[in-house]
């Protein structure tokens, strides 16, 4: 019999990423407490770019964004927000979404996999995502749950699980 396996990866959908940010400045457009504070919410290459005349208005405009991203099912773990700082006459905060597994969390999550997980189960680092596999499928699937409940500070999804 094959052996079974599945890709840990972490990914974030740029398009309903892309959407969480238009609903956060039609949010920040319309609303009252924004009014004349000069709140703003927009893609700046790769990273997002959060601007406001005060700190907490610009923090109160990243919390909108942070709400939005829940609502289209992106981890928060996957945004990586740095802290405001002035620029000129107002506060910025740049923001960019973790994309694939570092080194330094893939081999955590197979050490993690090897010392705690079923016998059968082995593990591999394959550049940004990590191949699990083992004959018994039940034990795969014992390692999803183990790799969910683990604390690696970024948002895992499983692929590819045959």
């Amino acid at each position: 019999m094959a052996d079974s396996s599945f890709d840990v990866v972490s990914k974030v959908d740029k398009m309903e990423a892309d959407n969480a940010l238009n609903q956060a400045h039609k949010e920040i457009e319309q609303r009252y407490d924004f009014k004349g504070v000069g709140a703003s919410i927009a893609w700046s290459g790769e990273k997002i770019l959060m601007k406001a005349n005060t700190e907490e208005r610009v923090n109160a405009v990243l919390d909108v964004f942070q709400t939005k991203l829940i609502k289209r099912g992106i981890s928060l773990k996957s945004l990586d927000s740095g802290e405001p700082y002035p620029s000129g006459k107002e506060f910025r905060i740049e923001s960019t979404l973790k994309e694939g597994i570092s080194q330094e969390i893939a081999k955590k999550a197979n050490k993690l996999i090897r010392d705690e997980g079923p016998k059968s189960v082995k593990s591999q680092i394959q550049g940004d995502e990590l191949r699990v596999s083992s004959k018994s499928r039940d034990d795969l699937q014992a390692t999803m749950a183990l790799l969910k409940n683990a604390d690696l500070d970024i948002d895992l999804q499983f692929t590819n699980y045959r």
